[in-house]
């Protein structure tokens, strides 16, 4: 349905204005993209202290392989490992306890055959044997710390910056920071891969104690990421209109009183929302328009590629056409969790996203969209040296790799390190919380500014306690 249709039956701005503004007023602002007058209404808000610096990166395509890739055999070789394996931790790395429990455990080796690749000589292991082509594009953290021992606690934090439930996401923080680009489509949108859950399900990407209109917009896996989409042909243009009209009016009659209710807000706006993407929306999710060689390149025309091909496609479609943030979820229901196994389930799951991923980096490289668009790689945590069930490994927060390309990166270039079996992070180290303030930057966002005041103190997404890396930055 056109945007002009709807306007015709009233404006709800202008309603909100009479009625007081408030933190509706807030949500309605993001939305509608006109955040500088509704913003400065609402002296709650830290936003309008936001200083916005030219960051190159616009939008954010964040690749999650929920459960926990081991770094140890993607992305930081170990040669001592392998050396050692079968043996206890040398005692000089102390008696840590795995986060199952276990204790003494002997080392697993990497059964990996690694190779440089790019002319950076990235390491990259025969797991991603795609990898090499992109390699230059990539800025390699091989030093990322997080609080969270187990999915629940480490998916939070790695989402909101708290391994307890209650907080914004970070895209949630975005939308708020920096508003939409489209107003007929949501700014921060949702993939997986399969019908499981993500660990702590609509938390991970929730908008917390943030308006609640600033919560990701979860689409379906599948051909049809939008159920419902396009009207029935038998409803004629006329009669939904008016139909919209009346249960417009009693929106605006029900909100009278309640505008502080954020999530009443949020529900009537992403109502109206739905209106709007009528008119976009199909086209962005139909990737039949997509050529053959498109669609190849990024291997939906292969069976354990197809998914998340599909996935990685759709997310690049959407940021053309402004969606700010778009999270993928690989493994949902903590499919990369490896306790045992691992070879089987690894180089099942690597098989998976490999292509998808390259084809991503490279459309968007050729598309002239790398340079704008933050793409971001990894898990809630990274994989023990020490081995889980003789042929498995724990998880390991205490040193990890992620990497990041694209959106004023240092391409081709290695981000701190792990000691020489891969347990503890040494050198440069990068906590979420840093990780969280340094996208922020990229998207030319002053974390420390983005503030929200929630129960009478300042909230903002790093806790406090999150520094910029430049070494990250290009």
């Amino acid at each position: 349905m056109p945007c002009s249709q709807i306007d015709q039956f009233g404006s709800r701005r202008d309603f909100l204005f009479r009625a007081g503004g408030g933190f509706g007023g807030v949500a309605l602002a993001a939305l509608l993209g006109q955040p500088s007058m509704l913003r400065a209404a609402d002296p709650s808000s830290g936003a309008t202290k936001i200083p916005h610096a030219p960051g190159r990166a616009k939008n954010v395509i964040w690749l999650f392989m929920e459960g926990g890739p081991s770094h140890l055999d993607l992305f930081d070789p170990k040669p001592l490992l392998d050396k050692l394996a079968g043996q206890r931790l040398p005692p000089s790395f102390g008696r840590p306890v795995t986060s199952m429990g276990e204790v003494n455990s002997p080392l697993l080796g990497s059964k990996r055959s690694w190779a440089r690749h790019g002319k950076c000589g990235h390491w990259i292991s025969d797991w991603l044997p795609r990898h090499g082509a992109i390699a230059d594009e990539l800025c390699i953290i091989r030093s990322c710390v997080s609080d969270g021992i187990n999915h629940s606690g480490g998916v939070c934090q790695m989402n909101t910056g708290s391994v307890f439930g209650g907080r914004p996401s970070l895209g949630a923080w975005l939308s708020y920071g920096l508003g939409s680009e489209n107003h007929s489509m949501p700014s921060f949108v949702v993939l997986k891969d399969s019908d499981s859950m993500v660990v702590n399900g609509v938390r991970s990407w929730g908008s917390g104690f943030l308006p609640a209109v600033y919560q990701g917009v979860l689409l379906d896996h599948g051909a049809e990421p939008i159920a419902n989409l396009n009207s029935p042909a038998s409803l004629a243009a006329s009669r939904q209109a008016s139909k919209l009209s009346y249960i417009h009016q009693l929106n605006r009659q029900y909100l009278v009183g309640r505008e502080s209710n954020t999530e009443l807000e949020a529900r009537i706006r992403s109502y109206e929302l739905a209106a709007r993407m009528q008119a976009e929306a199909p086209e962005a999710v139909d990737l039949g328009a997509e050529p053959s060689s498109i669609r190849q390149l990024y291997g939906m025309d292969q069976p354990h590629t197809e998914v998340f091909g599909r996935n990685c496609l759709l997310a690049r479609r959407l940021v053309e056409r402004g969606v700010r943030f778009v999270q993928l979820y690989h493994g949902a229901g903590s499919k990369w969790d490896s306790h045992a196994k691992i070879e089987e389930n690894h180089t099942k799951l690597c098989a998976a996203v490999d292509q998808p991923i390259v084809g991503l980096i490279t459309d968007l490289k050729q598309r002239g969209l790398l340079d704008e668009t933050l793409v971001i790689w990894g898990g809630e945590f990274g994989r023990t040296p020490m081995s889980e069930k003789g042929d498995g490994r724990d998880h390991n927060p205490t040193g990890f790799t992620m990497w990041m390309a694209g959106g004023g990166v240092r391409a081709g270039h290695v981000i701190g390190s792990t000691d020489e079996l891969g347990l503890f992070a040494t050198e440069d180290k990068v906590h979420v919380h840093d990780f969280h303030a340094t996208i922020m930057a990229l998207m030319g966002l002053d974390h420390t500014s983005v503030v929200f005041r929630h129960k009478g103190r300042p909230e903002r997404v790093d806790l406090n306690e999150g520094h910029v890396k430049p070494s990250i930055i290009g």
